[in-house]
């Protein structure tokens, strides 16, 4: 915990780093405007509470010694981040222009949110290999545990945030019919190679 820091760096740089999450916000950003982008975002912030929880516990250690369940959750997520490529490169051009209801909006996002970041084995597995490196044995685990879990889960929904409001200053330059075709086809094309290069990944 000396170290924490050095946790905030990590935090932050994985946190910062593209991914299915990234691109389903920066997407919900554009089509639905900052306020339909939060679903997603607290979506995947309560996954990551769900995971790092599961990382502290045995699940997590099943997940990483078990090549059976390493390869269910894997094709899982794959599946499903291929199935949401597929939606988003078929959307119609004008998507973005499109406005959910408030109370099925952000229900909705909240668990495609939510279920990106449980059916991403990859993230279990960074709890479970960067946890113990800043957890001290003489102070209390749940406390610390605690505490890095909220940091990440904090990070992950200002981050993201700022991700959203990025789509939202981009919106007035993508917001055409070919800047929303482009879009739609970059998103959905990112969220396929996602799920191929899951589908394909080695513990």
């Amino acid at each position: 915990m000396d170290l924490y820091w050095l946790f905030l760096v990590m935090a932050t740089l994985t946190v910062l780093s593209p991914g299915p999450g990234v691109v389903m916000t920066l997407s919900n950003s554009l089509r639905f405007g900052f306020m339909g982008s939060l679903g997603g975002i607290f979506g995947i912030a309560f996954g990551t509470l769900i995971v790092a929880s599961i990382s502290a516990t045995s699940v997590g250690v099943v997940l990483a010694t078990s090549a059976v369940a390493f390869t269910a959750l894997k094709l899982l997520g794959a599946a499903y981040l291929l199935y949401l490529g597929i939606c988003l490169w078929r959307s119609p051009a004008l998507a973005f222009a499109e406005r959910p209801t408030p109370s099925l909006g952000f229900r909705r996002r909240f668990l495609e949110g939510l279920a990106i970041q449980l059916t991403n084995p990859k993230a279990v597995f960074f709890f479970l290999s960067v946890f113990p490196q800043f957890i001290s044995p003489e102070w209390g685990f749940k406390a610390q545990f605690a505490l890095l879990v909220l940091t990440y889960s904090t990070l992950v929904i200002v981050i993201h945030c700022l991700y959203a409001l990025f789509g939202q200053q981009a919106k007035g330059w993508l917001g055409s019919p070919t800047g929303a075709r482009v879009v739609n086809r970059i998103g959905g094309a990112t969220f396929m190679c996602f799920g191929a290069a899951l589908a394909t990944a080695k513990r």
